[in-house]
């Protein structure tokens, strides 16, 4: 899916979705689409690497941002979006306390929490 789609869906979508989870202690995260993680962090456009991340959420710049080379659909789109906003919302602190607490990806209660906001994405098309 090309860059422009997806930045057209998710700022469709983006509204509803800060209206239905609200803001959180910080101003809204605005949207950045790029290739892929290797690709933003490099500064280099056709950058290439082994992470398949479709969306991150970078606390520190409070930025959301989506991986046109994982995002193949509206629904990709969309749960990304979603994922990450809940990550926007919840405590950075705990993020890190879960992980030294031996959580994995798998099991990380806020990873959970997002992948289970996830499936909310048919009330934002």
């Amino acid at each position: 899916m090309e860059s422009k789609e997806i930045l057209k869906i998710a700022n469709k979508v983006y509204p509803k979705i800060r209206t239905h989870y609200g803001l959180g202690k910080k101003e809204y995260p605005p949207i950045e689409v790029y290739r892929n993680i290797f690709a933003r962090l490099s500064g280099e456009p056709d950058m290439e690497g082994d992470d398949p991340a479709d969306a991150e959420f970078d606390r520190k710049t409070n930025k959301l941002f989506i991986y046109s080379d994982f995002n193949n659909s509206i629904e990709d789109v969309i749960r990304g979006v979603i994922h990450e906003y809940i990550h926007y919302l919840q405590s950075g602190s705990w993020m890190k306390r879960y992980y030294n607490m031996g959580y994995t990806y798998g099991n990380h209660p806020y990873e959970v929490d997002a992948k289970k906001a996830e499936e909310d994405w048919k009330l934002f098309v």
